[in-house]
């Protein structure tokens, strides 16, 4: 197989917005609960909470990405968007730089609508909302708008799981594919690391509302996922028993058919003296022992991850190419 890659070339949308519909859309922002935090805040009239998300969205790269599970990144690439703020506050986030320091560029909704456009033109084999849970209102619009432009690539909701049930609701029948990442069984944990509370429960609940909307995983004659879910989980250095609860949780909830992705490429980030059982990568001895403990419980539908994951080189380089013209950050 020839894996080598032509630069995509893509002409810039312009789609028209139907103002007064588009704002139906975003009535959820004017109380937002979008997250178990229910921060309540007005964002049309400028008001933030936690992740400090505001009326519009902000987005940070729009690119074509080749190391997904296999079933999303294909041959030619997953169509990422890569969304800035996260109601997470991950200490250990490999995307810090657009998570928490909000690099990226805010853009209207019709903006959005043609980057998803673009994606398709690009030749993506799906449209991959990363980090979408703050903007779900405006991306419900933009689908909208570009729905009625042609659209129809498979949506991928790739998220931290820490979302509402009425958020995961208001995706019936926009959303394709869920890649939630289960990050956390451990209360503890939760708090320290993404000072996100009562973290567990409310994701195993989003979860079983994602399985309940799109059902099992299905695959076209190429291998693609085209709807379903896969479960992921990120293995943190030291802390193995979490990581056998989640994967014991899996399996409980979900029983042994389910699809999980076990990754390993957690990439220790610069800055973490307060954290320093962080400041290694995951061992092999480690990862293996987690790969046996799975297929020990029956779970035999999984992605693993070869070695070499945890490099900053495959964290993208978030310089708004595909989101303004000229890709030049503000």
């Amino acid at each position: 197989m020839n894996h080598s890659r032509k630069p995509a070339v893509c002409r810039p949308i312009i789609i028209g917005m139907n103002k007064p519909q588009v704002e139906e859309f975003l009535t959820p922002l004017r109380s937002c609960r979008l997250c178990p935090r229910r921060c309540g805040v007005d964002r049309t009239a400028g008001q933030t909470g936690f992740c400090r998300a505001g009326a519009l969205p902000r987005v940070a790269l729009a690119s074509l990405h080749h190391w997904e599970e296999p079933c999303i990144s294909g041959t030619r690439g997953s169509g990422t968007v890569f969304f800035s703020r996260c109601n997470l506050a991950c200490v250990f986030c490999q995307n810090r730089s657009i998570s928490q320091q909000d690099r990226g560029a805010d853009i209207p909704v019709d903006r959005l609508a043609a980057i998803f456009l673009e994606q398709q033109q690009r030749g993506a084999h799906n449209l991959n909302l990363v980090t979408p849970t703050p903007y779900v209102p405006q991306i419900i619009a933009a689908l909208a708008l570009a729905r009625d432009s042609g659209f129809h690539l498979p949506v991928v909701y790739n998220t931290a799981a820490y979302d509402s049930l009425e958020t995961i609701e208001a995706l019936r029948g926009w959303v394709d594919i869920y890649l939630p990442d289960l990050k956390y069984c451990d209360e503890t944990l939760a708090v320290r690391y993404s000072r996100a509370p009562g973290y567990f429960s409310h994701a195993i609940r989003s979860i079983s509302a994602m399985i309940q909307q799109v059902g099992d995983c299905v695959f076209d004659e190429e291998g693609l996922l085209r709807q379903g879910i896969i479960i992921r989980h990120l293995a943190l250095p030291g802390q193995a028993e979490d990581s056998r609860r989640i994967l014991r949780a899996i399996r409980e909830n979900f029983g042994p058919d389910i699809w999980f992705s076990l990754m390993n490429q957690y990439t220790p980030q610069p800055g973490m003296g307060d954290y320093q059982e962080l400041e290694r990568p995951l061992s092999a001895a480690e990862y293996d022992g987690l790969i046996d403990f799975a297929l020990s419980l029956g779970l035999e539908n999984g992605f693993i991850q070869e070695g070499g994951t945890a490099s900053e080189s495959f964290i993208p380089f978030f310089n708004l190419d595909g989101v303004i013209p000229g890709g030049n950050p503000p």
